[in-house]
């Protein structure tokens, strides 16, 4: 299994729910399961370390600002469920989201989210393929299924998050729909 398997099951599992429910990243997590657990036990083992490293690619300490400011702060923790949210949305909207996070700002699902006072978290996408694998067999995911070696965070990025300024002149669009 590759990347290309990731994103070819959040497409399909996207595919497979109505509009609002594409919305919930839990909702595409749930059916990205169940689309997994149909595959071996093999299979759904091969796709937990490509899913991570999609999760990996999107550890960037621009995307963790722009988390930052949609969620109102961002912890280790948050910063995972908020990437899990962004690999619910699809390939597409992430790759915009990885090559420009303030891009965030015109999507219906942060404004809807901003409006409500609700964050941006997916933390189900993190652990589909375990549960797949707790589904079909009856088992946790084997040890050493996947490993998570998180890049080295660009340090022109390393300031205080809560510097509104420099928040401002970094991701002025996501900083004005947010900060007003």
């Amino acid at each position: 299994m590759n990347t290309d398997d990731v994103w070819r099951l959040v497409d399909e599992a996207r595919s497979e729910l109505d509009e609002e429910a594409r919305a919930d990243a839990d909702a595409v997590a749930a059916r990205m399961t169940a689309l997994l657990s149909r595959r071996t036990p093999a299979e759904i083992v091969a796709f937990a370390q490509p899913l991570w490293d999609v999760l990996t690619a999107s550890y960037r300490a621009d995307l963790w600002a722009a988390a930052y400011v949609i969620n109102g702060g961002a912890s280790d923790d948050g910063f995972d469920y908020f990437r899990g949210w962004l690999v619910a949305q699809g390939e597409e909207v992430y790759g915009r989201a990885v090559a420009d996070p303030d891009s965030l700002a015109g999507l219906p699902a942060v404004e809807r989210a901003h409006a409500q006072g609700e964050d941006i978290e997916g933390a189900d996408v993190l652990s589909v393929a375990w549960n797949a694998h707790i589904a079909v067999t009856g088992e946790e995911l084997p040890d050493g299924a996947f490993t998570i070696r998180h890049p080295r965070l660009d340090p022109d990025w390393d300031f205080d998050f809560d510097d509104k300024d420099e928040m401002r002149r970094r991701l002025p669009r996501l900083t004005d729909l947010f900060y007003g």
